[in-house]
C-alpha cells in the first residue's frame, strides 16, 4: 500500500511540474464560495477489496477561492460499498458504510486542469468486515484517518475528477480509487 501511495504522489508531483502553475482560468474565483453536489464511483483496494466490490457516494463540497489559481474545499457525504459474497469461505459480508468530512486545496496548474489533496475523518456507520446474520454486539464503529490526493477537469458548472483515498486506522489500512461527477454553482 506504501508503495502505491508514493507512486501516486510521485506522479502528481512530476504533472504539477510539467504543467506548471500558470492557470487562467478555474471554477472558484478568488474570494468567491462555490457549492457543488458529486457522485462518485468507488472502487475498493486492499483489505476493503475482500468485503466489497464496489461503491458509490454522495459527495457536496463546498470551495473558496484563495487566489486565481487556488481554492479551498470541504467535503462530506456518504459512502456505501455493497458487501460481497465469498462462496469458497461462505460468507455474505454486509455493506459498509462511511461519513467523510475532509478539508482540502485545489491548485489548478493549467487550463480548468487542478490538482488535488484532502484529508479528514471518516466515521464508520457500520462495522467493517461484519458478516451477514451476526451481530456486532457492542463493537463500536470506528473513525479512520482520510488522505487523498486527486487530479481533475473543472470548469463553471462540472467538476470531474479521479483519486486514491486512503482509510487508516484501529489496525486496518485500506483504501478506495475514486470517481467524482460534480454539478456546482456560484452563491
Amino acid at each position: 500500500m506504501k508503495k502505491m501511495t508514493t507512486l501516486v504522489a510521485a506522479a502528481f508531483t512530476a504533472a504539477a511540474i510539467f504543467l506548471g502553475t500558470n492557470a487562467n482560468a478555474q471554477s472558484t474565483p478568488k474570494s468567491a464560495l462555490r457549492f457543488g453536489i458529486g457522485v462518485e464511483g468507488l472502487l475498493p483496494t486492499g483489505n476493503l477489496k475482500e468485503i466489497s466490490k464496489a461503491g458509490i457516494g454522495i459527495t457536496p463540497r463546498l470551495q473558496y477561492g484563495v487566489a486565481d489559481n487556488l481554492a479551498l474545499t470541504l467535503t462530506s457525504g456518504y459512502y456505501n460499498y455493497f458487501g460481497k459474497s465469498t462462496p469458497i469461505a461462505g460468507l455474505d459480508y454486509k455493506s459498509y458504510g462511511m461519513i467523510p468530512v475532509k478539508l482540502g486545496i485545489k491548485a489548478f496548474v493549467s487550463q480548468n486542469i487542478y490538482l488535488g489533496a484532502e484529508v479528514g475523518a471518516g466515521f464508520e456507520t457500520s462495522n467493517f468486515g461484519e458478516v451477514k446474520g451476526t451481530s456486532a454486539g457492542d463493537v463500536s464503529k470506528n473513525t479512520k484517518l482520510i488522505a487523498s490526493p486527486g487530479i481533475g477537469w473543472a470548469n463553471q458548472k462540472w467538476d470531474v475528477g479521479a483519486r486514491y483515498e486512503n482509510f487508516s486506522g484501529q489496525g486496518n489500512n485500506f483504501g478506495t480509487v475514486g470517481l467524482r461527477i460534480a454539478y456546482g454553482f456560484g452563491l
